[in-house]
């Protein structure tokens, strides 16, 4: 009488092996590095021609729309809403070049301002803004869509 033992052994594909090789040297610590925050620079001239920003509000569950003036440095509590709304920053020429962040120009050639938005204290935006691109970096809220429509000079 003859006895068979069959032995069972796993063969791995060149791909799999190859994944379970990254998997397993994978560093996590450099899987989710911090972003170094970015130098905004406002040149003086800017300062001094430019006051508030105009923002436009939507209401995705009213269907409205208002219009916002905020000065620059200020903020705002949206009626009959618990978002606030903080003009940080405005630049008429939005350049980026490197970790910095300025101005080309003092012409509104490509209006841009940074805001940050929060709900009862939370945060749940915080960027630039683009008035001539306004899905740029849109806030993404259920209820709420905010864009740059304008500045006011001085």
């Amino acid at each position: 009488m003859s006895i068979f033992i069959l032995l069972s052994v796993p063969v791995l594909s060149a791909a799999q092996e190859r994944a379970e090789y990254l998997l397993g040297n994978l560093k996590l610590s450099t899987s989710h590095r911090t972003a170094k925050e970015k130098t905004v620079i406002i040149p003086p001239e800017v300062s001094r021609r430019w006051k508030a920003v105009k923002l436009v509000v939507l209401d995705k569950t009213r269907g409205t729309e208002n219009i916002y003036v905020i000065p620059i440095g200020s903020r705002v509590i949206i009626p009959a809403s618990a978002l606030t709304v903080t003009v940080e920053a405005f630049l008429p020429a939005f350049t980026m070049e490197g970790r910095t962040i300025t101005t080309s120009s003092n012409e509104l050639i490509n209006p841009s301002a940074k805001i940050s938005a929060s709900e009862n204290g939370s945060p749940v935006f915080q960027g630039w803004l683009f008035a001539k691109f306004p899905n740029r970096q849109a806030v993404s809220h259920p209820k709420f869509g905010i864009g740059l429509i304008g500045a006011v000079p001085r």
